[in-house]
């Protein structure tokens, strides 16, 4: 059975049987099946299957077989769905063409605001109150950016309203290359140093500027899932590296190596990492280096949380091991300096620029398409990284970052069934669940009826391209008084959950 084929003729059903998105769900809720409106959506434009339960249920409603709604007769599935209209009918509402979106997107994924998230919003506007663990947004728990920043950006307001050049604002771009060279980033210069509107666009222009169809790149799983996205969208092939749970997270040498080939271009590493909180020291960092250098490969490294690293660890950039490497840094102010909403990022170029001038010139033909990041943003950037610095405080004993982290990986792994690495950086973790002892195969699901039924939203490990489904991610930057309550509903909810 095929996405495709599937909605099709679940759209032909739906048709033929006068029934819409809206009759299945009330029909699914009479019967005690749990359908959502975010589910069918996805089974309607063809971007998951449902479960057999689900299908049972669908060829019940519509009047037709499990077996033709899975495409295993042979009715010619072209036939049913395309539609042909003579110069003189009219086109209904049901009979209007459908426009679908690109194949392209066949393979993307992005849960971490996707149907559960979904689900939640439908919840929230009908009048329930939802506890959220799912996303790394410090603003709505009281993390406010310093006096400082707030107080420069007014300032500079009025100089900010035209375009700056493409890679940036010179005042920004200066204050980036001093911090590099703290980091002890090599041949850095002003030249190469490109904002963006947060990592994320940056991280898009990058992929973009670098894979033909099917070029492939290494990508940690669990990962941070704009990257597999974005290789995708680009033509690529994300070709996913484990990252070990019984080594701290670590990235698994022997697994990297083994899925090198020749099409291979890049390796991207998330460190500190989301989703896990992991940290890597020095040693693994230059495993990976001597691995890239082995194999000629240029090093993506995502350090969007390099100033969040708890207990007495240094963070450590890979670009500062690898001064004959092509290096791409990324990082910003979104979250050290609490303003994930003004969109402050940026990459940095370092190493043996000389072997990658052809791809630098795409990077810039891309960089001046898009005219130019926010320039208000920019204008805080020598402001943030010159001046005290305010996270420190979040991170030590005593600070909310620090004291979250330590009650949530305490108040979880005391729950029977989880168990969870501690998290040495960033806000996230990434707990195990036993799910032999839960009947645990579907960990969408999971979290769809933790919601459902607790109204606590956290994000599936499979939203991270984490195939097996015994994990979830929970963002610790709520207050502990919410994070307790949190913890006590989910260790109700498995003290009898048993996936149906």
């Amino acid at each position: 059975m095929t996405n495709d084929i599937f909605a099709a003729r679940l759209n032909t059903a739906m048709k033929n049987s006068g029934k819409k998105q809206v009759d299945l769900i009330r029909a699914a809720d009479e019967q005690g099946v749990k359908l959502g409106k975010s589910q069918i959506s996805q089974y309607v434009s063809g971007k998951t299957l449902p479960r057999n339960d689900i299908l049972r249920f669908l060829a019940s409603a519509l009047n037709v077989s499990e077996e033709w709604l899975k495409g295993e007769d042979s009715e010619n599935i072209d036939q049913i769905s395309d539609i042909k209209l003579t110069d003189n009918e009219s086109l209904g509402a049901d009979d209007m063409r459908v426009i679908k979106k690109s194949s392209k997107l066949d393979n993307v994924l992005y849960d971490v605001r996707g149907p559960v998230v979904d689900e939640a919003n439908r919840m929230e506007d009908a009048g329930m109150q939802i506890l959220k663990l799912n996303i790394g947004n410090p603003a709505p728990f009281g993390f406010k950016a310093p006096d400082e920043v707030i107080h420069d950006m007014r300032r500079q307001l009025t100089e900010c309203e035209g375009y700056s050049p493409a890679e940036g604002l010179f005042s920004a771009r200066k204050a980036i290359m001093q911090y590099a060279q703290l980091k002890h980033i090599p041949n850095v210069t002003m030249d190469d140093i490109y904002t963006g509107n947060g990592v994320s666009e940056l991280i898009n222009l990058s992929m973009s500027a670098l894979l033909d169809n099917g070029d492939e790149i290494l990508i940690p799983a669990p990962d941070y899932p704009l990257w597999t996205a974005c290789a995708t969208l680009a033509g690529g092939k994300a070709v996913h590296y484990i990252c070990d749970e019984q080594s701290e997270w670590y990235p698994d040498m022997q697994d990297i190596e083994s899925k090198i080939t020749d099409r291979t271009k890049a390796i991207v590493i998330i460190n500190p990492n989301n989703p896990t909180g992991a940290l890597y020291p020095r040693e693994v960092l230059q495993q990976i280096v001597d691995i890239a250098r082995r194999h000629q490969l240029m090093i993506f490294s995502d350090e969007i949380y390099d100033r969040l690293v708890l207990e007495t660890e240094e963070h450590i950039s890979i670009a500062s091991l690898a001064p004959d490497l092509f290096c791409v840094t990324f990082s910003g102010l979104s979250k050290s300096h609490m303003v994930a909403g003004f969109r402050v990022g940026w990459m940095i170029l370092s190493g043996n620029k000389r072997i990658a001038q052809d791809y630098i010139s795409g990077i810039k033909m891309l960089s001046n398409m898009r005219l130019c990041s926010n320039v208000p943003a920019q204008s805080i950037i020598q402001t943030a990284l010159g001046g005290y610095q305010s996270v420190q405080n979040y991170i030590v004993p005593g600070g909310r970052i620090y004291e979250q982290r330590d009650y949530i990986y305490k108040a979880l792994t005391d729950i029977p069934g989880i168990s969870a690495v501690k998290p040495k950086a960033a806000f996230y973790m990434f707990p195990k669940i036993d799910v032999k002892k839960f009947n645990i195969v579907d960990d969408e699901k999971f979290a769809l009826d933790l919601l459902k039924e607790k109204k606590i939203l956290i994000i599936h490990g499979g939203g991270f391209n984490w195939k097996q489904p015994d994990h979830f991610r929970v963002v610790y930057l709520p207050r502990i008084e919410v994070l307790k309550e949190c913890v006590d509903k989910i260790g109700d909810f498995l003290s009898y959950y048993q996936q149906q």
